[in-house]
């Protein structure tokens, strides 16, 4: 990757390639990395493609030598509910009143047996009740907490001068690795370096996406691009984004990034790593986004002010805000005159907010100041400014750093469209929900998602054409990733399969068995082999009884059970064509087996229709973020769609409506429900009546539903 957290800021990073980001030309801090008066060692974090990361580590193991590498061990610790249980079974209490102890303790996150007695009415009545219990209870109380199991760290790895048990003892596995016995925390705090080599999955898509590209242009003689080589700064990537058409571009995907997106109107690479650090709790929750917003758009009632004129250069890229922590090193700097590593002592002191450090650090400052001859109510008042924006400072050096994978991920959604989208949609074939998603974003491309087809898809989704996408044979339900690449390697070497019994023949029937091969049909993947889809599942079994017969003859050295004359299959008679499947029926196998409808959707017949009784198409209604003090606006609607899941939770139901524009969960409490079970079907085509209600907690639209219908 191009860098991650505060070592994109040192020069010394960039210029040996860790990080490719010039840390000068970005105004990035060597000292918010590491400073001689910073007393702990950085750790050093590096974003590796998914599929390289393990080979990075062996090649560590291997350059420094095994014996001054290791993952470092992690503790899982005795929990609440985990406790009980685990005493309950030491002294032999039966599983299922365990279990129901173990079930009076609240299920939320960081809880202790102290709080659920405090809290839970129920278990705190038992507790006092019931001997056992108490004694159950009061044993974990005293276990809780403690080291239950050892695991591995999941990206961190200590490096070593001198072999590592001249510093550390080292845990052993079961496989014969080891691991540090000591965690992260004390690694650290014994003077070792601790780095973590993480996977991120979109330097995969970055890196399938050019290998794709680069093959087009190697064809026409043309220099490959390289990740490092996309600009910063096209205009074309910027329309793209401030059009929010940002479905797969790396952190700016979610409906409340495109809203401040929509809002800001980011023109310049500036802008968009300001984009990453205001979209967080505090800068949203304090008015600082309102206020950037508004002086990039030059409101009058907003100003830029820059406090002091030698700060205009530290202020003028982000309007006058105190954004970065970075900025607030450089303000002690100028004004105070701080070295760079005291200034960040300085951000350290005011992020952990002690006051005795903080009172100390006004005095330094305000003396400092006021020998540059700074007055001293401007100085006093521009550290209670550092020390109110420090809370939301965020780590300019990292923000840069991903707005620059942002960046290239949106530089390739402009100018390679289908090699980008086929990237992406390979990196998340295993996720359902998303592939929804991304097939819709496709059609608004203008890219066409074809049916996989055993001839021609490959494991991953692959471009087929100017403006086509053929869907990965992967991401099939049902179907393993070593039947495709056997299917594949024979396809490749003797060449294009002409029915299914030729298929049959050729592939190991231990792996191509009859659900695989239900699994291919379902998706259309064997659509070029026969008349149709039904005729073809009609076919399965008997043309997998004679291809077993063939291969059974065949390895008894009989003639050819198979033989073929003038490229004629005997036994393509077997295969009787018969009507085929109705559409609905073609697109619920599609469903079944891809996780989508991708030929059609079932609701197109009914929508035309549904638009005159119902407020419209689900993404009109759910498409804009309300506005600032609205989300507790409420509004009567009438909505129809498919049925995609239906849930049980608590006192309520709730439901997923697809009507193919979009998805939105409807809320059915007991009465609504029990009124109208009869209808809440899975794939029942319904018209819901209720409240669009907008859920800040989860960033989306709700309906609470107040009467339901069959659409037919």
């Amino acid at each position: 990757g191009p860098g991650r957290g505060s070592r994109a800021g040192s020069l010394v990073a960039y210029v040996l390639g860790i990080t490719d980001l010039d840390p000068i030309e970005h105004d990035l801090l060597f000292e918010r990395f590491l400073n001689p008066e910073r007393v702990s060692m950085p750790d050093f974090d590096i974003d590796f493609c998914i599929e390289g990361r393990d080979r990075v580590i062996e090649y560590v193991a291997q350059r420094y030598g095994r014996d001054r590498v290791s993952q470092i061990i992690t503790f899982g610790s005795m929990a609440a509910r985990a406790v009980v249980r685990d005493v309950g079974r030491a002294l032999g209490m039966p599983y299922g009143y365990v279990d129901r102890i173990a079930k009076l303790i609240p299920f939320e996150l960081g809880i202790t047996l102290e709080k659920a007695l405090a809290d839970d009415e129920e278990l705190r009545g038992v507790y006092e009740g019931e001997e056992d219990v108490r004694t159950l209870i009061d044993l974990a109380r005293q276990l809780e907490g403690l080291a239950r199991n050892a695991g591995t760290h999941a990206g961190g790895l200590v490096i070593a001068p001198e072999p590592l048990t001249e510093f550390i003892p080292l845990y052993c596995e079961a496989d014969g690795g080891s691991l540090t016995q000591l965690d992260k925390d004390d690694v650290e705090a014994i003077g070792l370096v601790k780095f973590d080599f993480l996977g991120l999955k979109t330097l995969t898509i970055i890196d399938r996406a050019l290998r794709s590209i680069n093959r087009e242009r190697g064809a026409s003689d043309v220099a490959p691009i390289l990740a490092r080589d996309i600009p910063v700064n096209d205009p074309q990537t910027y329309d793209l984004l401030k059009s929010c058409r940002t479905t797969g571009v790396f952190q700016l995907e979610s409906r409340g990034m495109r809203d401040l997106i929509r809002r800001l109107q980011p023109d310049c690479f500036d802008d968009l790593v300001a984009v990453l650090a205001l979209f967080r709790p505090g800068p949203l929750q304090s008015g600082m986004v309102d206020d950037f917003i508004d002086r990039k758009h030059g409101k009058d009632s907003k100003p830029v002010q820059y406090f002091h004129p030698t700060l205009e250069p530290v202020l003028k890229g982000t309007y006058g805000v105190i954004l970065y922590q970075e900025q607030v090193m450089q303000i002690a700097q100028i004004l105070a005159g701080y070295s760079l590593g005291g200034a960040d002592l300085l951000r350290r002191a005011m992020g952990k907010k002690k006051p005795e450090e903080m009172a100390q650090q006004r005095s330094i400052f305000l003396a400092g100041a006021t020998e540059r001859g700074i007055d001293p109510v401007l100085s006093s008042h521009v550290f209670d400014l550092m020390e109110n924006f420090a809370a939301y400072g965020f780590n300019k050096s990292h923000s840069a750093a991903y707005a620059l994978i942002a960046c290239q991920t949106a530089w390739l959604k402009t100018h390679y469209p289908a090699a980008f989208m086929a990237a992406v949609l390979t990196a998340d074939m295993d996720n359902t929900d998303k592939l929804v998603i991304l097939h819709d974003d496709c059609a608004q491309l203008g890219i066409g998602l074809e049916v996989p087809d055993i001839n021609v898809s490959r494991f991953e989704f692959t471009i087929t054409g100017e403006g086509s996408i053929s869907y990965g044979l992967g991401a099939i339900k049902g179907v393993g990733q070593a039947v495709i690449e056997n299917v594949i390697a024979e396809r490749e070497a003797n060449g294009a399969y002409v029915s299914l019994i030729d298929l049959c023949r050729r592939v190991d029937q231990q792996r191509l068995n009859r659900r695989v091969l239900e699994a291919l049909v379902r998706a259309g993947a064997l659509d070029c082999l026969g008349e149709n889809r039904a005729t073809l599942m009609e076919a399965i079994p008997n043309t997998l009884r004679l291809a077993g017969a063939a291969a059974r003859a065949s390895a008894a050295g009989q003639a050819a059970l198979f033989a073929e004359q003038d490229g004629a299959d005997d036994f393509e008679h077997l295969l009787t064509p018969i009507p085929d499947w109705s559409g609905r029926e073609r697109l619920t196998a599609e469903r079944e087996s891809l996780g989508l409808y991708l030929t059609g959707h079932p609701f197109d017949d009914y929508a035309e229709h549904c638009a005159h009784f119902t407020n419209g198409p689900i993404r009109m209604l759910v498409e804009a973020l309300p506005e600032k003090g609205q989300f507790s606006a409420r509004k009567e609607i009438t909505v129809a769609g498919l049925v995609r899941d239906v849930r049980r939770r608590g006192g309520r139901v709730s439901i997923v409506l697809d009507d193919k524009t979009e998805r939105l969960e409807v809320t059915l409490f007991d009465e609504v429900f029990n009124q109208f079970r009869h209808l809440i079907i899975k794939d029942a085509m319904l018209v819901v009546e209720g409240q669009l209600r907008f859920d800040e907690f989860l960033n989306a639209w709700r309906v609470t539903a107040k009467s339901v219908g069959s659409v037919d």
